[in-house]
């Protein structure tokens, strides 16, 4: 018996997950959480239209393998064309896809010392280097990242704004003017998973057709949908065919784009799960105040709160935390993980969060 042949680059790369989630640690604890708010998911739920929807599918066809009627549905929406709009397995998914059609081995990628792993887990699987550069005053610092992509000639820079994990953004204005500085040859991707979050202004005004960027939305956060897995991005069109050369065709099931695109009509929904976040960001804020701590401004659906000390502490916190079955994430890079990161949740869930933390607290100042 041999063992399969895999490729040196498979055979170099370590066996792992971005993220542990949080089923995993209900099955290390032999307990479920009482409050789940690290996965930054949309508790609210999704538009009772896309749960009809849903629910009304006749899942024993295969999905549209061209997502026909989302895209035209998401173009309408944005005011572009469907040509310049691909729809995925969520943005991870997409990403995936984007690097496997850019980056070879050896091929410079630049993206923040912190920012989302996903990203950087796919540079790695395609042979990618990557380069970072650090936060600046807990913001992605886009004039840092494009001076790093003209050092290295880079192919990608990645920049997500609003960002996590710190909840951090710029206004679109001024991420359109720090794209004077990105170079010839490197594609942007913006990530805007949370931008329905943010405040007006905050999406960048840049042209569909622009060759620079690609931006890339989900369905996963303020819509409520993380589960059914759907994600989009907009680009030129020369940019969006181009997926369909690696695409999983078949990748989007059936069920997730009738659910995307009954969520995508029903605009009351969204401003009440808006208004929602917004009310959950001001109680985690108080809470946070409430135990000596500072909560940082958010234009997501969480907010990072800083314990006042360093990455060990923080992580007491969080530990602490967890065994009373509070799940809650953390940065993983210095000096933004001396803060603890906790989604939106209903009053429910924010209740046990603040009946937690004091005796969180005291643990990790014990230890």
């Amino acid at each position: 018996m041999t063992d399969p042949r895999y490729t040196p680059l498979a055979l170099s790369l370590p066996a792992t997950v971005p993220f542990v989630g949080p089923e995993t640690q209900e099955r290390q604890r032999g307990a479920p959480f009482v409050a789940r708010l690290g996965a930054n998911e949309s508790i609210f739920g999704p538009s009772p239209r896309a749960i009809e929807a849903m629910a009304a599918t006749e899942i024993w066809m295969y999905g549209d393998p061209e997502n026909h009627d989302l895209r035209h549905a998401l173009a309408d929406h944005h005011g572009v064309t469907p040509e310049n709009i691909v729809v995925g397995e969520g943005i991870d998914g997409l990403l995936g896809y984007l690097v496997r059609l850019l980056v070879g081995p050896g091929d410079a990628v630049v993206t923040s010392d912190g920012a989302y792993p996903t990203f950087n887990y796919h540079v790695a699987g395609f042979g990618g280097v990557l380069h970072k550069v650090p936060y600046k005053g807990d913001h992605e610092d886009p004039a840092a990242l494009f001076t790093k992509a003209a050092e290295v000639d880079a192919k990608l820079v990645y920049l997500a704004n609003p960002d996590n994990p710190m909840g951090s953004w710029h206004s679109g204005a001024d991420i359109v003017r720090a794209m004077d500085a990105l170079p010839e040859g490197c594609l942007l991707v913006l990530d805007e998973a949370y931008v329905e979050c943010a405040p007006e202004g905050t999406a960048a005004p840049i042209g569909a057709d622009d060759p620079r960027v690609i931006r890339m939305r989900t369905f996963s956060k303020v819509y409520g949908m993380a589960g059914a897995r759907v994600g989009y991005a907009i680009g030129a069109p020369g940019l969006i065919e181009a997926f369909n050369k690696v695409r999983n065709h078949f990748g989007m099931n059936r069920a997730a784009q009738a659910g995307a695109l009954a969520a995508l009509q029903d605009a009351e929904w969204l401003a009440h799960v808006q208004a929602q976040i917004s009310t959950s960001r001001d109680r985690i804020s108080q809470i946070s105040r409430d135990n000596g701590l500072a909560p940082l401004p958010s234009a997501t659906n969480f907010v990072a709160i800083d314990c006042g000390q360093d990455g060990v502490f923080a992580k007491a916190v969080l530990e602490a935390l967890v065994a009373q079955g509070i799940f809650v994430r953390m940065p993983f890079a210095a000096p933004q993980n001396r803060c603890i990161r906790v989604s939106c949740g209903e009053a429910a869930d924010l209740d046990a969060f603040a009946a937690a933390l004091p005796q969180a607290l005291a643990a990790a100042r014990a230890e």
